[in-house]
């Protein structure tokens, strides 16, 4: 069991953020997504990434096992979940700009957070352990 506070630190990120995608589907596919504001095909475009984040969220809370208690493939499976982390992050940045969902009046503070949320564990996982 690792002693290094930092691990247990970054561990728990992963861990909180495998619940929160979690939450965020549960909540979105809870939702009726019928807002005149949300862009042509928003739903489209929106669902089928619960399965790329289905397995985001179970590599990020194995890798966080596997890192606490220090097995050497938690570090290879946490560099894998910041390259899914970074990846979405950008596609979804990409697409909030280009469609307006950084609005306020459309939800923009919650889609930087996502966002922001998204990359900055990325940058974290990546600059630890690369």
């Amino acid at each position: 069991m690792s002693g290094n506070p930092v691990t247990w630190v970054i561990a728990s990120l992963m861990v909180v953020a495998a619940l929160a995608i979690a939450g965020f589907w549960l909540v979105w596919f809870g939702q009726d997504h019928r807002q005149e504001w949300l862009p042509p095909g928003y739903v489209d475009h929106e669902a089928p990434f619960v399965w790329a984040d289905i397995p985001l969220a179970l590599l990020l809370a194995v890798s966080a096992a596997l890192l606490v208690l220090e097995q050497p493939l938690g570090e290879r499976l946490a560099l894998v979940a910041a390259g899914m982390l970074a990846f979405l992050g950008i596609l979804d940045t990409a697409y909030f700009r280009r469609t307006g969902l950084f609005a306020r009046e459309r939800g923009g503070p919650g889609n930087l957070g996502l966002v922001t949320g998204v990359l900055a564990l990325s940058a974290i996982l990546l600059l630890r352990f690369l």
